[in-house]
């Protein structure tokens, strides 16, 4: 089995600092909770790993397929409880392709394919969770 590891570093008040694959991220609060708003708060990050982990997927699957689309979003909507410890219930993937005829048999089995295969994100939240998606097609 393979491991992982991040660490962050305590900067000061709120905010931290961590390391990922060689990258620095500043994690912060709000200015309402004693932080600085200096970065993104890590609830939102576990909605930004769904988004990459399932986009590279997609991505990744349909230059395979040898389909082009002109433009690729991945938006991830999660409902979180009111109450400590404040967590997520649901989370909802958009997948959102733009292009003129885009083959829709082709974007859904790329889709699929990360959503039941090969995104860990998505197998492990929904374990947890519930997770839905949507494709949305733009037409250029």
């Amino acid at each position: 089995m393979a491991k992982q590891q991040v660490k962050i570093n305590w900067l000061e008040n709120m905010a931290f600092s961590a390391e990922v694959n060689g990258h620095k991220i500043i994690l912060d609060a709000t200015e309402n909770v004693g932080g600085e708003n200096r970065g993104p708060r890590p609830k939102p990050l576990m909605l930004t790993a769904l988004a990459g982990c399932t986009g590279m997927d997609v991505v990744s699957i349909l230059k395979k397929m040898r389909v082009n689309v002109d433009g690729f979003n991945v938006y991830v909507e999660g409902d979180l409880t009111e109450e400590h410890p404040k967590q997520f219930t649901q989370m909802h993937v958009i997948y959102e392709f733009k292009g003129k005829n885009l083959p829709v048999e082709k974007l859904q089995k790329a889709v699929n394919l990360s959503e039941e295969r090969y995104c860990g994100v998505s197998a492990m939240y929904r374990k947890a969770i519930g997770l839905t998606s949507e494709i949305r097609i733009i037409e250029n």
